[in-house]
């Protein structure tokens, strides 16, 4: 049903443990996305990083979105307290560098500006909103040290909450290539919007399904990813809640654990057993599941929507599951731009924003 992933090393990136001796630069990375406001405080292990501090909540910030266009006063306030409690903990360590990034909430709605103004103003913490290729790169980014099990392709997916990135990648000589990307306006949190309690039926599933379907119709006309599945050496991976949630289902997890599940190559008729039993389990079931919980109930559906939608078009054998995204991203930026220029200076202990390389 699944197998561990070879690849994977403790040098790469390691879940958080306790307050661990630090020995090396601190940096840290925040995502602030649709649903999610996460951040990663971490130094350089290896040919990767450790992880020394991390933070993840439910924000829903862009709850009403796809409505009104505008970012509610509700969701800018859950947000803001989540980024006071992130500002709190980089107070606490000599954090050299920060990168804080916001996603497609941001981009769509009308009252960003006004938002990050008032991040700033009450956090001290500046945010980049970034594109859609800039995300779409950061997910191949974060996702590197698992492409090296010689498949010639890759096809990424990151099932956001307002937005869905695909990554199209060729495996050549000098690393993995970006070939194409995609970012669709949809994530669990527009789909939830939309289609409300009529996901949880068989009909309203079906729609968001056909819904996805035909929005990522375009970009497999171009790149031809189905032909390329059947000739074989293609890895699909899945970055996002969703895509570990199956895992989670897949494992028996009786608490989610991110060690068990990076990493991990689900079989199709595996990953397609676990949605089939996270929808017969109902709104009440998925609330008293572990793997789910009364904060995710809601989207555990739209996301499984969106995913089967990828698994029709491009029905790959295996799946591989990757309990990381944008966050281990920027982290990884951050240090090669500190080992490529070591600065001289004391460590910071202010939060100045960071130009990425």
């Amino acid at each position: 049903m699944f197998s561990e992933n070879p690849l994977l090393s403790a040098d790469k990136i390691l879940p958080h443990a306790g307050p661990p001796r630090v020995h090396g630069q601190l940096h840290a990375a925040l995502d602030l996305g649709t649903n999610n406001c996460r951040m990663l405080i971490g130094t350089a292990s290896g040919t990767g990083f450790r992880v020394v501090d991390s933070f993840s909540r439910i924000v829903r910030l862009g709850e009403g979105l796809h409505h009104s266009g505008k970012l509610s006063d509700a969701a800018m306030d859950r947000a803001i307290e989540s980024l006071k409690l992130c500002a709190a903990r980089l107070a606490r360590r000599p954090v050299r560098s920060v990168k804080a990034i916001a996603t497609q909430a941001c981009r769509q709605a009308s009252n960003t500006p006004a938002f990050i103004e008032r991040i700033a103003r009450e956090t001290g913490i500046h945010f980049d909103v970034i594109t859609a290729r800039e995300e779409a790169s950061l997910v191949l980014e974060s996702c590197l040290p698992l492409l090296g099990d010689g498949s010639r392709r890759a096809l990424l997916f990151d099932i956001g909450g307002g937005s869905t990135e695909l990554v199209w990648v060729r495996m050549a000589e000098s690393g993995p290539e970006l070939a194409g990307y995609v970012s669709l306006p949809v994530g669990v949190v527009t789909l939830a919007d939309r289609f409300g309690t009529a996901g949880f039926d068989e009909d309203g599933f079906a729609a968001m399904v056909d819904d996805v379907i035909e929005r990522l119709a375009p970009f497999e006309q171009v790149h031809r990813i189905a032909q390329e599945i059947r000739q074989g050496g293609v890895r699909l991976v899945g970055t996002s809640g969703t895509v570990t949630t199956l895992a989670g289902i897949v494992l028996a997890l009786k608490h989610y654990s991110r060690p068990a599940v990076d990493g991990i190559v689900m079989s199709r008729e595996a990953a397609v057993g676990a949605m089939d039993e996270l929808r017969a389990m109902g709104r009440e079931g998925m609330i008293a599941h572990p793997c789910v919980g009364a904060d995710r109930a809601d989207f555990v559906l739209p996301g499984c929507a969106i995913f089967a939608a990828i698994e029709s078009l491009w029905p790959a054998d295996e799946v591989m599951v990757a309990d990381r995204g944008l966050r281990e991203g920027l982290l990884m930026r951050l240090i090669r731009a500190e080992r490529k220029h070591t600065p001289s200076r004391p460590a910071m202990r202010s939060y100045p924003q960071q130009k990425l390389a």
